[in-house]
């Protein structure tokens, strides 16, 4: 099957799935147009506001597409060849994944915009809502370790394809310099609409032009940050440590702002390279069930791998800590929630193009950020000719390191939030240490592991992230059920979810306590497995308990649930 093929078919597939499934799922909410949103009742210009559901879509959008949608399909595609990979993204997000950020931005509309732990809490108990909590709070952390360390691997990354050329270039300290001018451009930007406020257009009209010229600048100052991958791996954590404790006017919606132009402008070359490039498949279609290596059985390990390309329990954290709040309409749910979901879906169908391209041989220690970077290089020289080849390589990986800093920032604040309800800390001093124990965690990861531990990371990030995912469907279920509606829907990817990821939880465990010379690194995952394994547990009991019981429907923001 070629590539406009394969593309084509899936984005039929996903059509079809937002008008038909998206459609069935929305209706089992009875999404009503003239009900009062969260965002209308307490408009109060800052964190509630209601908002077109086309600029929430963007917004939504480029908070959830991170580095997940990116890296899986191209490690399970070198694994265990495209074929199962696409089928998985393109059901996956259908059937799963899209169903799950839907059903997480009604619940979180219809319980006063709170965020899935309280929604849990609600609807499963108080023990349930702490034990949600901790889970969320490791699962984020994995989510750092993960996105952190991969990052660095493509700062360090090199290419020898690009030997030759008329100027000394190195590809991870292009890439690497890129990422910082375009961080310093978003400070700008925020300082600028801070204290001068000068209208939107004219800060777009210097600002995106100026994100492409970052990228230029990169390609001819790519010898200045040349780091070993762990110095890069902590300057990476410094930033989030910094970051998460930034106003967010500073920082994360300037950043946001133009990265969204990023996104959409690698979305469209994506686009053009699939459909007109021409390019031909390399890569097996499959690679067979149980192929060599820790993680080689096609179960449970091609689901985990992919991991927020097909389904994210991380999007369920976005869907009700900010995007609720911003619901004008209860039918905006679904182009947003569900929408959103499926789009992300067809962002890891490219991702999954930029290394079907490329003979197996040619991957042999490439990071997945720099086998994307390369790929979009390729489509977007067939829009400016090969002799800016640099260039396009550069921004095709400083897209991808986009989508990661944004995810890193977020997720080190919410786990700043999680600590302090824990604990019930309050002012800066608790928040600093907070955000010092969020970061700190991934920071003893990165220290302990070698070079491209990454690998080891990504397995466990993945399982956790989508066993969050059937741990927000199971309290949505719950939720469903006593409110009187059908929970079918929510209820059977949540057992599957739930049998995926528990099983790759077993061999983790199973490999860590068998491995006749377990490093450190292997015994402290093969713990964290084990912590996630027994907080998962104690939810199912309390979710099963619940659907079991004919009890009083809780209290929630709406009469009819």
């Amino acid at each position: 099957m070629g590539l406009p093929l394969l593309a084509g078919a899936v984005l039929l597939l996903l059509g079809l799935g937002y008008w038909l499934y998206g459609g069935f799922v929305a209706r089992q909410y009875g999404l009503d147009r003239q009900a009062s949103t969260p965002a209308q009742r307490r408009n109060d210009g800052v964190d509630f506001v209601p908002t077109r559901p086309f600029y929430l879509l963007g917004q939504h959008f480029s908070a959830i597409a991170a580095a997940g949608p990116i890296a899986g399909p191209i490690l399970a595609c070198q694994q265990f060849g495209w074929l199962p990979a696409a089928l998985w993204i393109a059901l996956g997000v259908v059937f799963i994944g899209a169903v799950h950020d839907l059903s997480a931005l009604v619940a979180s509309v219809r319980h006063d915009a709170r965020s899935i732990a309280e929604v849990v809490k609600a609807n499963l108990g108080p023990g349930a809502g702490l034990a949600m909590l901790g889970f969320i709070w490791v699962a984020l952390v994995y989510v750092i370790v993960a996105f952190a360390d991969i990052t660095a691997s493509t700062f360090v990354a090199g290419d020898p394809g690009l030997a030759g050329l008329r100027f000394e270039f190195r590809q991870g300290g292009a890439v690497a310099m890129a990422s910082a001018l375009y961080l310093l451009l978003a400070v700008a930007m925020g300082l600028l609409d801070r204290f001068l406020k000068p209208p939107l257009w004219l800060q777009t009209a210097i600002f995106v032009p100026a994100t492409l010229l970052a990228v230029w600048a990169g390609t001819r100052l790519s010898e200045v940050l040349v780091l070993d991958g762990k110095v890069w791996a902590c300057i990476i954590l410094a930033y989030c440590f910094a970051a998460s404790l930034t106003p967010v006017w500073a920082l994360l919606q300037p950043r946001g702002y133009l990265g969204g132009f990023v996104l959409y402008l690698a979305l469209a070359i994506g686009v053009v390279g699939v459909f007109f490039g021409g390019f031909e498949v390399k890569q097996e279609a499959f690679k067979g069930f149980q192929v060599p290596g820790p993680t080689g059985a096609l179960f449970p390990f091609l689901f985990v791998t992919i991991a927020c390309g097909a389904c994210s329990g991380f999007h369920g954290l976005v869907c009700s800590g900010t995007t609720s709040k911003q619901i004008a309409n209860e039918t905006h749910c679904r182009p947003v929630g569900y929408g959103a979901m499926l789009l992300e879906g067809f962002v890891a169908i490219i991702a999954l193009a930029t290394v079907m391209i490329v003979a197996s041989g040619d991957l042999a220690g490439k990071a997945p950020g720099t086998v994307y970077g390369i790929g979009i290089g390729r489509f977007l020289s067939l829009l400016i000719g090969e002799e800016n080849l640099p260039f396009a390589i550069t921004f095709g990986a400083m897209a991808f390191s986009t989508f990661v800093f944004d995810t890193l920032d977020v997720s080190t604040r919410l786990g700043r939030y999680i600590l302090q309800e824990l604990f019930g800390w309050k002012g800066k001093p608790a928040a600093i240490a907070a955000t010092a124990i969020t970061v700190g965690v991934p920071l003893g990861f990165v220290l302990l592991a070698g070079e491209g531990a990454w690998k080891t990371f990504w397995t466990l990030f993945g399982t956790s992230n989508q066993l969050l995912a059937a741990l927000s469907l199971l309290g949505i279920a719950v939720w469903l059920k006593k409110t009187g509606r059908r929970y079918w829907f929510a209820l059977l990817p949540m057992v599957f979810v739930a049998a995926v990821t528990l099983s790759s939880l077993g061999v983790q465990i199973h490999q860590a306590l068998l491995a006749p010379q377990p490093t450190a690194l292997q015994l402290l995952n093969g713990a964290v497995a084990l912590l996630l394994l027994a907080l998962a547990a104690s939810l199912f009991f309390f979710g099963a308990k619940a659907l079991l019981s004919p009890g009083p429907s809780p209290a929630v923001s709406r009469a009819d649930g």
